[in-house]
C-alpha cells in the first residue's frame, strides 16, 4: 500500500486492510481462538515434556551416567539454554553437582522448575480462561509423554514438580475468578 499527500487513510481503515487488531478493542473469535488455544496446548505440552525429561535426566545422573543418558544429552542441551540454565554441561556433572541441581533450591528442583512451567502457561495465556485450561491440559499431556519415555515411572521429584505447577496455575485461575472445574466439557 502506498500513502501519498492526496490519500486520506484513517488508522482504523489501515488496521482493517492489513489485519491489525487494536490492542484490547477487538476480541479474538472463532477459528483464531481455536488456533491460539491449540498452539498454547502444543507449546505447553512440548515445554512440559522437555523440562520433565531434563529434570529426570539430571535426577538419573545421581545414580549413573549410562549410555542412554549420554545419547539423550545432546537432544536437550539446546533446551537447557532456552530455559536459562547456564551451569556446567549436564554430562560433565559429578554426583554432588547433580544433587545440588535437583535439590530444593536447585535450578532443576521442584520450586524453580514448577515455577518455570507455571509461568510459561500463565504468561502465555495472558489471563484468558480457555488458554489457561489448554495450558493445564498441555502440561498433563507432556507429562504423560515423559512417563512413557521413562517406562511409565518418573522420579518422585517430577510428580512433585507437576503438582506444584498445576497448583500455581489453579491459584492464578482462582485469583482471576475462574472456576477450577471446567464447565465447558
Amino acid at each position: 500500500m502506498q500513502i501519498n499527500g492526496s490519500m486520506s487513510l484513517s488508522v482504523s481503515s489501515f488496521q482493517k486492510e492489513v489485519g491489525i487488531k487494536p490492542l484490547y478493542t477487538q476480541k479474538i473469535q472463532g477459528q483464531e481462538l481455536k488456533e491460539l488455544k491449540q498452539k498454547v496446548f502444543e507449546n505447553t505440552q512440548a515445554f512440559t515434556y522437555n523440562i520433565t525429561v531434563t529434570q529426570s535426566s539430571v535426577e538419573k545422573l545421581q545414580v549413573s551416567q549410562d549410555d542412554e543418558f549420554l545419547k539423550r544429552y545432546e537432544e536437550f542441551q539446546e533446551f537447557l539454554d532456552n530455559v536459562g540454565y547456564e551451569g556446567k554441561k549436564i554430562a560433565e556433572l559429578d554426583q554432588e553437582e547433580a544433587k545440588e541441581l535437583v535439590s530444593e533450591d536447585g535450578f532443576f528442583g521442584v520450586a524453580q522448575t514448577s515455577k518455570r512451567i507455571a509461568d510459561f502457561v500463565i504468561n502465555g495465556a495472558g489471563g484468558d480462561e480457555k488458554l489457561l485450561r489448554a495450558g493445564l491440559e498441555g502440561i498433563m499431556r507432556g507429562f504423560e509423554e515423559a512417563q512413557k519415555l521413562w517406562g511409565g515411572k518418573l522420579p518422585e521429584i517430577s510428580y512433585k514438580t507437576i503438582d506444584a505447577a498445576k497448583e500455581a496455575i489453579q491459584k492464578e485461575m482462582a485469583s482471576l475468578g475462574y472456576s477450577l472445574i471446567d464447565t465447558s466439557a
